[in-house]
Order: structure tokens, then sequence, then C-alpha cells
């Protein structure tokens, strides 16, 4: 029943956070007015904005004007809930569990919005940053002076990695977005976290780069949305890090 009411919880958290990835980047209120259609502007009525449910139902399209409605709010609701039901099942029923909801959907946005518009909102990030420093006072596992080293390297790597970027070819490699966006992650995962999250996004980057630049025809100078990999890097590294580090050094013990 518990993990009924997580999942349901996720679709509706989901849905939220569908309206954040779509207007905060617009710098629309996420509050008003009420959700329309982009196309024909008809407000959604309360039955047709159920997560997931109503998309099935109208086969994604409006129902006034028979406008294609985008895949990604489903795939976002079904993405929320799904991460839930793994953070309860790593964490069970907590306050790290509630925390870790949050942080969570922090980097759905997050990656969405790098995804779609190459911006990491700093309407996320900071205040994300200053509740986990908030937290790590009450965490047993991690505590204040731990969190802020987390931040700090995280950011600080970035931030040399962007200085000689630019000293090099006398432009940006980087977006301060993905900076402060590690100020957020280090600070609620720690060092450990925070380089885990750094090396797996690169590497995962990289891959995606050669991929692009191989069958896609991209250049060298094509550039990726940094924080649309930091974001599941950073939600393996909280759930399965850990364990990945500790199988990796068993493999040369």
């Amino acid at each position: 029943m518990e993990k009924i009411i997580i999942a349901v919880f996720g679709l509706i958290w989901g849905s939220f956070l569908n309206v954040v990835i779509y207007r905060l980047p617009r710098g629309q209120s996420l509050v008003r007015p009420p959700s329309t259609c982009p196309r024909c502007g008809r407000r959604i009525r309360p039955y047709d904005n159920v997560p997931v449910i109503s998309y099935l139902l109208l086969r994604g399209r409006c129902r006034d004007c028979a406008a294609g409605i985008s895949p990604i709010y489903p795939m976002v609701e079904v993405l929320t809930a799904l991460c839930f039901l793994i953070l309860y099942g790593r964490f069970s029923w907590s306050l790290h569990f509630l925390t870790a909801c949050v942080f969570t959907g922090c980097l759905i946005a997050l990656g969405f919005i790098d995804y779609f518009h190459q911006i990491l909102p700093d309407e996320i990030t900071l205040p994300g940053l200053a509740l986990a420093l908030v937290y790590s006072a009450f965490r047993a596992d991690l505590g204040v002076r731990q969190a802020l080293i987390g931040a700090v390297s995280g950011a600080g790597f970035l931030l040399v990695v962007y200085g000689v970027y630019y000293l090099l070819r006398k432009k940006e490699g980087l977006g301060m977005g993905d900076v402060t966006m590690m100020l957020f992650v280090g600070a609620y995962l720690g060092w450990r976290g925070s380089f885990f999250t750094l090396v797996l996004a690169s590497f995962a980057g990289a891959l995606v780069g050669v991929f692009l630049i191989l069958f896609r025809k991209r250049d060298m100078q094509y550039a990726l949305p940094f924080g649309t990999f930091l974001a599941p890097a950073a939600f393996i590294a909280l759930v399965w890090g850990d364990a990945i580090v500790r199988a990796y050094f068993r493999l040369y013990s």
C-alpha cells in the first residue's frame, strides 16, 4: 500500500515538475494562470490533467484543438514516480527519504530544463544549496563541514575546468549554471558523491559526444548540456554510488 501511495505522489509531483520545466525558463509564474493548451489557449480541465491517465485517454492530443501533447509530460511523471519508488526501496520511510525526493525532483527539473533551454536556473540550485546545508546539520552521515567541502570541491573543480578552457580557447566551455548545480549536488552528497557524479557525468557526456560526432555529423564545437548528464549521475551517486565504488575497489584488492 505504501508503494502505491508513493507512486501516486510521484506522479503528482512529476506533474508539478512539468510546470516548472515549462514555465521557469520562460519567466512565468508557477501558480498562475492555470494550465492551458499552448496552441489554442483553452484552459485544461481538471479531469484532463490527471497524470499519465489523461494523456492516454486523450491519445496525446488536446481535447479542444487536437494539437499534439508532448510525450515528455507523461515521461517526467513516470520518471518521478519510478525514482521515488527506488528511493523508498533504498532508504525506506525516513526523513532522508523525503529530502532525497526533494533533491531528486530538483535534479529532474534541472536535467530537462538544461536539455531544452541550456540553462540551469538559480531559482532551483541556490535554494537547493541552502536547504542541503541546513539539512546537513541534522544528518548523522554528513555534517555541515562535509557538506561545505562537498559543495566547494565539486563546484571548484568545474571552476578550474572553466578557467583553463577559457584561457586556452578564449570562450566558455561550461556555463556557470553547471558550477552552481555542483554546489547544490555536492552539499547534499558530500565530496565523494560529488566526485562520483562528475566522473560519471563526464564519462557519459564523452560517450554521447563521440556518438554525435561519428553518427550525427556534429563537430568538436558542438556544446552538450552538461547539466543533463549531471542530473542522472547525481541520482545514481545518491542511490548506488557507495556500492559501485566499493565494488570497483574490490576488483583491485
